[in-house]
């Protein structure tokens, strides 16, 4: 099996065991950018220091630093998600060349974790869509059928994840932008509780309802992404204050008594039925 199958918590053992470096699990991503992205179209900017950000990770690994699971791990990271010095257009003409002199609250621990930044994912146009067709630079493809939509708006961050092209990707969801996608690439993505992740940075569609949510293989990858993202910031008013948990390592509980609602008008007029056969 390739390093870009593997989902993040099998390449973060991976890593921290000596099994691989993070060079050469970059270097795996980055040979699979370039084998499918023309097809898949995931990507509208691509970072050019990827091999630096991870020799760096392993170096410091090789000085004993003590660094945190994800360090290493390749992520890409939806464009309307502010990212200082790295392109941040919305998928639109209007930003084509903008280049933010900021980080959104998110990047921060992104990248002091050590995470391996590969660029920035295609959108719909401003986040407004749902299938990633809209999109100024390209239309993304399902990478499972490349006739099919990924979904969208995060169409891009799904379809990475999808193909190889990203072990992690960062979304954002308003009214399911992470969610649809995610179910249609067949990954795992999670739009969060409102104000668990800062919207600081994030070009906003609906400020009430967005929210910035990762994309994995696993339950376990989106686990571990969340809990580093996760947190107040006093940059954002909705932030919420609270104790959060590390989900990582509350994965095992229990879930026994626990009840799953979901609302009778679900279930209306133009349902499909296999679907509602599925719920």
């Amino acid at each position: 099996m390739k390093l870009f199958e593997k989902n993040a918590a099998e390449l973060s053992a991976m890593l921290q065991n000596k099994e691989c470096s993070a060079v050469e699990l970059t270097k795996d991503v980055l040979d699979r950018i370039d084998a499918k992205e023309s097809a898949v179209g995931a990507y509208v900017t691509r970072c050019e220091d990827c091999l630096e950000q991870a020799e760096a990770v392993d170096n410091a690994r090789a000085a004993g630093e003590e660094l945190h699971p994800l360090a290493g791990i390749p992520i890409g990271i939806k464009d309307n998600i502010s990212t200082k010095g790295i392109r941040t257009t919305c998928s639109s003409k209007m930003l084509e060349n903008y280049v933010p002199p900021f980080d959104a609250t998110v990047m921060q621990p992104v990248r002091k974790a050590g995470m391996v930044i590969t660029g920035k994912m295609n959108m719909d146009e401003f986040a407004m869509g749902s299938s990633t067709e809209t999109s100024y630079f390209h239309t993304t493809h399902n990478p499972h059928n490349l006739d099919c939509v990924p979904g969208g708006s995060s169409g891009g961050s799904a379809a990475a994840v999808a193909a190889g092209e990203a072990i992690l990707t960062l979304g954002s969801d308003t009214g399911g932008s992470i969610r649809q996608p995610a179910s249609l690439c067949g990954v795992v993505g999670l739009k969060p509780t409102y104000g668990s992740v800062s919207r600081y940075g994030l070009v906003a569609f609906a400020s009430s309802l967005d929210q910035i949510g990762p994309f994995g293989k696993s339950v376990k990858d989106v686990a571990l992404l969340q809990s580093l993202i996760q947190g107040h910031d006093n940059m954002d008013a909705t932030s919420a204050y609270r104790n959060y948990a590390n989900l990582y390592e509350n994965l095992n509980g229990s879930v026994q008594g626990l009840r799953i609602g979901v609302p009778k008008e679900y279930f209306g007029e133009g349902i499909d039925a296999e679907v509602k056969d599925a719920v």
